[in-house]
């Protein structure tokens, strides 16, 4: 989810002050999304521009802005909802990127770099199963739905790590550089 998605979802139930969408964002997402308050207005701002959202005075405080989703807005954000992530890999997905990259240097570099992350991530996982243990029902939907999901992103990433270690492993040394060895 984008911060333009996630404050049109918000603005969808009703108006709101800028500050308030930040607080309701951050609860929405289990309090792993930290906004700025400056990027909530700047977000608001461009959805105004693009007509998405209406600005109207607070009746409660004068002078105070209260946003409100437009028809537009409305639509656009019916269209997020419906829409299907791209079979595609994740943008700027630093694992796959710094895997990768240790490859391309050599396959020692990348067996040392899975082995080093494949341990981190392990420890991670070990971490999110005694927060979910330790958390039980308290905390909230949204943060045990957090914990699970990156639990379970955790457990794919693990997946992946062995599936390069497999590969590396089958991979004969010819063509591939040597420590030292530079384009």
């Amino acid at each position: 989810m984008t911060v333009r998605e996630g404050l049109l979802a918000l603005l969808n139930e009703g108006p709101r002050h800028g500050y308030q969408l930040k607080t309701e964002f951050e609860t929405a997402t289990g309090g792993v999304w930290p906004l700025n308050v400056g990027q909530v207005y700047t977000t608001l701002d461009r959805l105004e521009r693009d007509g998405m959202v209406r600005v109207t005075e607070g009746a409660a405080l004068p002078g105070q802005k209260v946003y409100e989703i437009t028809h537009q807005g409305a639509q656009e954000l019916g269209a997020w909802w419906e829409a299907v992530p791209a079979d595609e890999p994740p943008p700027r997905d630093e694992l796959m990127l710094k895997v990768l990259m240790a490859i391309e240097h050599s396959q020692e570099h990348g067996l040392n770099v899975v082995t080093r992350q494949r341990t981190e991530l392990l420890g991670l996982l070990q971490r999110k199963r005694r927060e979910r243990a330790a958390q039980g029902d308290a905390g909230g939907l949204a943060a045990r739905l957090v914990t699970e999901a990156l639990m379970a992103r955790a457990e794919a990433d693990l997946r992946w790590l062995d599936r390069c270690e497999a590969e590396l492993v089958q991979q004969r040394p010819t063509g591939t550089r040597d420590e030292g060895e530079k384009r």
